[in-house]
C-alpha cells in the first residue's frame, strides 16, 4: 500500500520521490525554488490555452489539484470543453491519458483491471484496466453503478487496486478528473457522500464569455482546434510534475492560517450557532477533518501557483467554494427554497473572522 501521511503530522517521513514531507520539518523554498515554478507552471498553462479558450478558473483547478496530489469533480452541461482539458493538461506534461465513459452496465473490472486465461501457457494473465494511468478522465461518473462507483475508491484514496488478491500501485503522479452532468438524471446513480468526500475540489464549469466562444470558432476555422492532440508538444515532463508537489509541500503555513481554516470548517458543523437558525435549519452535516485537509493541501499549491512560498488568507477564500460545496449535506428545505451551498459558504466565511 502506498503510504500518504497526515500533512498536519509531525511523524518521520519515509524517503522517496513520493514522500510527504510532516509539518514543522519543511524545508523553506527559496527564490530559485520559486522561479523554476514559476517556470514550469508557466509553461503548462500557456500550453494549457492554446487549446483550451477561456475557462481559467478551470485551468487554475487543475493545476491546484495536480500539484495538490487530489483529484477534481467536474459539474458542468455538455460540451463545456472538460474531456478537452483533462486530454491537453496530460499532454503538456507528457502523462499517460485514460478516458472511460461510464455508462450502467461499466463493470469494476472494466475500470481495476481483471486476470485474463491463457490457453497456450494454462495460467492466468492480469490485465491492469484504464485508470492505470496519470491522468484519469471518468466521464458522467453518475452514470456508473454504485457498485463500479465504489471501486474507484480504493484506487483515488489509496492510490493503487486489487485483483485477485495482489495489489497493484497506481503511477505517480495520480489524478482522477470526474464530470457529472446536471441536468440529467434518468440513469443515473448520485454519488454518495462518502464518495464525493474523496475529490480534492468540485468545481462547477459555465459557459464561456461571447469573446471566448468567438475565438472558439476562430480556431476551429484557422484550425488549431482541429490539429490532433499529439500536435501538442509537452512542455514538462512527470518528473518535473512530482518536484512541483514536493515544492507544494513545503510552502509555508502559518499556524493562523491553519487555525483560520480548522474555525471555518468546524463552523460549517454548527451553522445554526453561528449563523442563526433560519441558515442552520438547511445544513444536515458539515466538512469533516477531510475538508481542512482539503483547504491545507489546496492553499499551498494555489499559493505556489500563485509565485509564493508562503498561504495567505485570500488563498484559503478563493478555494472556499470548491473545497466545501460537495461537503455540504444540505437538508430538505433547503432543496425546497433553492439555497445553494455557496450561499452558505460565503455566510460562513463573512462570520468567521479572517487572520
Amino acid at each position: 500500500m502506498t503510504e500518504v501521511s497526515d500533512p498536519l503530522s509531525t511523524d518521520p517521513v519515509p524517503p522517496g520521490p513520493s514522500r510527504r514531507v510532516a509539518a514543522g520539518a519543511v524545508e523553506p523554498l527559496t527564490e530559485a525554488d520559486l522561479e523554476r515554478a514559476a517556470e514550469r507552471i508557466g509553461r503548462i498553462g500557456a500550453a494549457f490555452s492554446t487549446r483550451v479558450v477561456g475557462q481559467e478558473r478551470l485551468r487554475t483547478s487543475l493545476l491546484v489539484t495536480l500539484l495538490a496530489e487530489g483529484h477534481v469533480l467536474l459539474e458542468s452541461v455538455p460540451g463545456l470543453a472538460k474531456t478537452l482539458a483533462a486530454s491537453t493538461l496530460a499532454r503538456t506534461v507528457d502523462a499517460r491519458f485514460t478516458r472511460i465513459q461510464c455508462t450502467p452496465d461499466l463493470l469494476p473490472s472494466d475500470i481495476i483491471g481483471t486476470q485474463v486465461y491463457d490457453p497456450g501457457r494454462h495460467v492466468f494473465e492480469t490485465q491492469l484496466g484504464p485508470v492505470h494511468a496519470n491522468i484519469v478522465l471518468l466521464d458522467e461518473i453518475n452514470r456508473a453503478s454504485a457498485k463500479t462507483q465504489s471501486a474507484l475508491l480504493e484506487a483515488m484514496q489509496e492510490r493503487q487496486t486489487s485483483i485477485a488478491g495482489t495489489v497493484h500501485p497506481l503511477p505517480d503522479p495520480f489524478l482522477v478528473m470526474a464530470t457529472q452532468n446536471p441536468i440529467e438524471e434518468e440513469g443515473t446513480y448520485v454519488l454518495p457522500h462518502a464518495q464525493m468526500d474523496r475529490f480534492l475540489l468540485k468545481e462547477i464549469v459555465d459557459y464561456p464569455g461571447e469573446l471566448e466562444e468567438l475565438m472558439v470558432l476562430d480556431r476551429i476555422g484557422d484550425g488549431t482546434l482541429g490539429q490532433h492532440m499529439s500536435d501538442l508538444a509537452p512542455v514538462a515532463s512527470l518528473p518535473d510534475v512530482v518536484e512541483l508537489q514536493e515544492l507544494a509541500r513545503r510552502v509555508y503555513v502559518d499556524p493562523a492560517i491553519r487555525r483560520y481554516v480548522v474555525d471555518v470548517v468546524r463552523a460549517t458543523r454548527d451553522v445554526a450557532a453561528l449563523l442563526g437558525p433560519e441558515l442552520g435549519g438547511y445544513v444536515e452535516i458539515g466538512a469533516s477533518p477531510r475538508g481542512s485537509i482539503a483547504f491545507f493541501q489546496a492553499a499551498r499549491a494555489m499559493a505556489l501557483v500563485q509565485g509564493r512560498h508562503y498561504v495567505i488568507p485570500e488563498d484559503v477564500r478563493e478555494l472556499r467554494h470548491s473545497v466545501l460545496r460537495h461537503r455540504l449535506n444540505l437538508s430538505f428545505e433547503a432543496l425546497a427554497d433553492r439555497v445553494r451551498p455557496e450561499t452558505i459558504i460565503d455566510a460562513v466565511f463573512r462570520a468567521v473572522p479572517t487572520p
